[in-house]
């Protein structure tokens, strides 16, 4: 079996090649179908999935058995300065690689976003709720889950939110670093969604991507918080001794608008296969314990 994983070099990118060299994750072992699966991780530099040429050419050679997009711009405030290229990757890129997929009977796992959606529920956003979003961000992603809807039928489109992971800079280190260097910090209150770990991510991803249990899916950490609850949660666990001052995302306008509640349900996950997704709190719990142990930060 030959897996290829584009964006092997960010956060989610490096959990699955982890996993896949380990044999297991976090939660534990992942199939023994992996055991002596071709794994092949490309960035950018290796393979520009906005390139047609490039990317129909790596097919005919490579043909793999399954594909896992985690390239994507996840800047959110420079897709709103640089709409095309947020277009390409977020949008041309998925639909370069749905078309080459199809051509060579290969499954594809493209990671989506909870900016989908407006942010304007009150409860949990489930797999079919109509999506409406409110930045260039969000909108591109949209555009590529509509690209490879339409363009392959062996797809899995996988959305998850707040996501962090040993690899790169996220939340959780930025938290951690001030925590260390500051008596303080103000965090928005006023937004609510779903922290998730990527090596969790990546386990239910590789656990999905053997069966035909095609569609659109929810994968985050379970459980709900807000930014300011989260990086109280953080300093805590840490033992830092830095208070978190609560703030309204008003207090610090940003070019891209934030949805205020992206909370994701894990609904098709629990109907399909199974949600092993930790509690946001426990997921953290073991993520911060690696980072201070191993020196990750």
């Amino acid at each position: 079996m030959k897996i290829v994983i584009t964006g092997a070099k960010g956060q989610l990118g490096n959990e699955l090649l982890t996993i896949l060299s380990k044999g297991k994750s976090e939660i534990g072992k992942i199939s023994s179908l992996y055991q002596d699966c071709e794994v092949t991780g490309l960035d950018i530099g290796e393979l520009d999935i906005c390139d047609t040429k490039a990317i129909n050419s790596f097919f005919e050679n490579t043909r793999p058995d399954i594909v896992i997009n985690c390239a994507a711009m996840t800047n959110v405030d420079a897709c709103e300065s640089n709409i095309e290229g947020a277009m390409k990757v977020n949008a041309i890129g998925p639909r370069n690689l749905a078309i080459a997929c199809e051509r060579s009977n290969s499954k594809l796992v493209h990671i989506s976003t909870d900016y989908v959606f407006p942010g304007s529920n009150s409860t949990p956003y489930r797999e079919w709720d109509t999506c409406n979003p409110n930045s260039i961000y969000g909108k591109s992603k949209f555009l590529g889950e509509c690209y490879v809807r339409q363009q392959l039928k062996h797809h899995f489109i996988v959305r998850t939110a707040w996501l962090y992971g040993y690899l790169g800079n996220n939340f959780v280190k930025t938290m951690l670093n001030i925590g260390k260097e500051k008596n303080e910090v103000k965090v928005v209150d006023d937004q609510i969604g779903n922290p998730t770990n990527a090596n969790d991510l990546a386990h239910h991803i590789l656990n999905l991507a053997l069966t035909e249990e095609y569609g659109t899916y929810h994968c985050t950490g379970n459980g709900e918080t807000s930014w300011y609850e989260f990086a109280c949660q953080i300093m805590k666990l840490a033992k830092l001794d830095c208070k978190v001052i609560p703030c309204s995302t008003e207090e610090y306008p940003r070019p891209a608008k934030r949805p205020s509640f992206s909370s994701l349900d894990n609904l098709a996950l629990r109907c399909c296969i199974k949600d092993e997704m930790r509690p946001w709190q426990k997921a953290l719990k073991s993520y911060i314990k690696k980072v201070l142990e191993e020196n990750l930060i």
